[in-house]
């Protein structure tokens, strides 16, 4: 499967901030975060983008970050994850017939990529998509992912409006389930409750089974 390689040049903005981040935290990934969990998975899990200290020094998606505690918990409570989450990637944390990956590979300043960003990385998430030939759900986590996918799949935004719990039908049969990010953010202010959080994966729980 096409990925980006460890020096990807296409996003010059990118590839500056990574090389600063290599000068500033050296012995850490600073490099375009892979996708987690196995190629047969029939959930996927899109977000935005690594974070700083997180995905960008663990090399592992929502590893590290704030986002990743509420994540990863509830992967476990409704059986898509297995093990002990310790923030690691050589925790021996695994997932259950689940994937993870983000819209744009490599940390962005302030945790903001910008649209040129956003479409360079668009290529690398129609390739996920095609290497998943077993996948039934796609979970978006936040707007950009969000749109990111509809891109992925060739359909028109505008014809999706983007809501918290929002269920759709793409065209080729995979459901399209839409949630607010589980960023520090967005719980902190109640944007996002963990009941809200865990009402969206009551739905996800129902159409597949492990």
């Amino acid at each position: 499967m096409d990925f980006p390689s460890e020096n990807c040049p296409l996003c010059p903005r990118l590839a500056n901030f990574r090389e600063q981040n290599r000068k500033a935290f050296p012995g850490k990934f600073n490099a375009p975060v892979p996708s987690f969990g196995s190629g047969d998975a029939e959930f996927l899990i899109v977000g935005l983008a690594p974070g700083l200290r997180g995905a960008n020094f663990s090399g592992r998606p929502f590893t590290g970050d704030y986002a990743g505690d509420l994540l990863y918990a509830t992967l476990l409570k409704y059986g898509f994850a297995q093990g002990v989450y310790d923030a690691r990637n050589d925790d021996g944390f695994s997932l259950v017939n689940c994937r993870i990956t983000n819209a744009v590979r490599c940390v962005p300043p302030e945790n903001k990529p910008v649209m040129t960003e956003i479409r360079q990385c668009q290529n690398f998430l129609e390739n996920e998509l095609r290497f998943l030939p077993n996948l039934k759900i796609i979970l978006a986590l936040g707007k950009i992912a969000y749109d990111s996918v509809l891109r992925a799949h060739h359909q028109k935004i505008s014809d999706f409006k983007f809501r918290h719990g929002g269920i759709n039908n793409l065209q080729n049969g995979t459901i399209l389930v839409a949630s607010y990010h589980c960023s520090r953010y967005n719980t902190n202010t109640g944007r996002l409750t963990e009941s809200m959080f865990h009402d969206v994966f009551d739905f996800i729980r129902s159409k597949i089974r492990l």
